[in-house]
């Protein structure tokens, strides 16, 4: 990567992560602190939780449209004030409605995709990969570190507080996308990371795509549901909420050492599905230790390091699947199906966990969870083995032109499984087996048949 792509990427990824911090810092610590403001109860904090996800499963795709219409800049930072606005409400108010209406402002900035297609604009083919993964492995730590500065700050500073440090993350992510982050002076039409209009029909009908969004919206909701109920669960086996940063450090720490292998072992001997399905095992285990723990501390860590290995697992699984499931010049539109799917569980998981917990008791959310883990166990099992094929954009010269041909000229190449070009574009999307032909070869070849 030239300077300019590092500071894209470094930048992008810095916004990126600034604002998930918003979302999980609040999920271990709004179940127990939430409490004590007025009106609350266990239903209504599900909802709260919920709330962000629904805003965000609303706005994902329409955001990602408006960005190719009004601006990438303009879209990040008027998402990023919403969001501002959002944490100040839930700052500043005494109440649990106050907090709901500033969840769902802070879940109505869904800056994602926002982001990706800006990172898409200021980053050259051969590099996109790289920054793409940059801000997936910071999906990961930022994750891992909202869980234990989330419980930290609120027992420093107060549930308020946290909404404060929250705000001032926005800000902060504000100022870099203003002042950082490079200006993009070229709008990249890139069929990888932006939406297709008028293709959602054609891939809600692809059933390998079908069956990984609702895996997606199955692990989001266990995520959020179960930290509905969990902090109730820690707190009645008598380890006190500020503590509960402690559990969440040494459990994330062991994940990430242990899930690196398996990662390693699904993409290098493609055996994906294998892997798949003994992580929703995982996480319907977890959910049956946690179910049976009642109000023993050991048991509990030990469903929460079970869940934490399966969960992480799953978020590095998921998307990896969804990139090689997607036809030829749609992988942006179908991880933007995803990101929907995945905060529709969130809006799912935080209100019926809620709800269940509230009129039920927290232990019948993970009973629920454990039902859910093994009806999706049940549709693991008919999913096949993904094809083990990368995405592949190559744009052309203007001075390039393709023969009629070209498509099946390229099709008869060793490797290559799919192609779709977009002469408007002046792009070709393909989907290829990088261990049979590289990126090098298929560029050769191409300027070998332009005229």
């Amino acid at each position: 990567m030239n300077f300019a792509e590092r500071r894209a990427t470094w930048g992008l990824g810095a916004v990126f992560s600034l604002r998930m911090l918003g979302m999980f810092m609040v999920l271990p610590v709004l179940t127990t602190y939430g409490m004590t403001l007025q009106g609350a109860n266990e239903s209504l904090i599900g909802l709260a939780i919920g709330i962000y996800g629904l805003m965000q499963a609303l706005l994902q795709i329409p955001f990602g449209l408006w960005s190719d219409r009004f601006g990438r800049k303009p879209l990040i930072v008027g998402g990023l004030i919403i969001f501002t606005l959002g944490s100040i409400i839930a700052a500043v108010t005494t109440s649990i409605w106050g907090v709901i209406l500033g969840r769902a402002l802070q879940g109505s900035g869904a800056i994602a995709a926002a982001v990706m297609a800006l990172l898409s604009d200021l980053t050259r083919e051969q590099n996109r990969t790289k920054a793409m993964a940059f801000i997936g492995i910071s999906f990961g730590i930022t994750f891992a570190l909202a869980m234990v500065c989330g419980p930290i700050i609120t027992h420093a500073f107060g549930l308020h507080g946290l909404f404060w440090v929250i705000a001032s993350l926005a800000v902060i992510a504000i100022a870099l996308t203003l002042f950082f982050v490079p200006v993009s002076n070229v709008h990249v039409l890139n069929r990888e990371s932006g939406i297709v209009k008028g293709s959602f029909g054609t891939l809600l009908r692809n059933a390998p795509l079908l069956k990984l969004n609702i895996g997606i919206f199955c692990l989001h909701f266990l995520l959020m549901s179960t930290f509905v109920a969990l902090p109730l669960q820690l707190e009645q086996a008598g380890f006190p909420a500020s503590k509960h940063w402690q559990i969440y450090l040494y459990t994330m720490l062991i994940a990430f050492i242990t899930v690196l292998p398996p990662i390693i072992y699904a993409e290098s001997k493609r055996r994906m599905r294998r892997v798949f399905i003994i992580c929703v095992a995982g996480l319907m285990l977890a959910e049956t230790v946690l179910w049976l723990a009642n109000a023993s501390l050991w048991s509990l860590i030990a469903g929460v390091l079970l869940f934490f290995i399966a969960f992480n697992l799953m978020e590095a699984l998921l998307p990896s699947w969804v990139s090689k499931e997607a036809p030829a010049g749609f992988k942006g539109t179908a991880m933007g199906i995803y990101a929907t799917g995945q905060f529709l569980g969130v809006a799912c998981g935080g209100t019926i966990g809620g709800w269940l917990a509230a009129h039920c008791g927290a232990h019948t959310v993970f009973l629920f969870g454990t039902g859910l883990a093994v009806v999706w166990l049940l549709l693991s099992c008919t999913m096949q083995e993904p094809p083990y094929l990368a995405s592949l954009r190559l744009t052309l010269g203007s001075n390039q032109l393709l023969p009629e041909n070209a498509r099946q000229q390229l099709l008869q190449q060793n490797g290559i499984s799919q192609v779709l070009i977009v002469p408007e574009e002046h792009s070709i999307y393909i989907k290829i087996d990088s261990k049979v032909t590289s990126r090098q070869q298929l560029e050769a070849f191409i300027n070998s048949i332009c005229r």
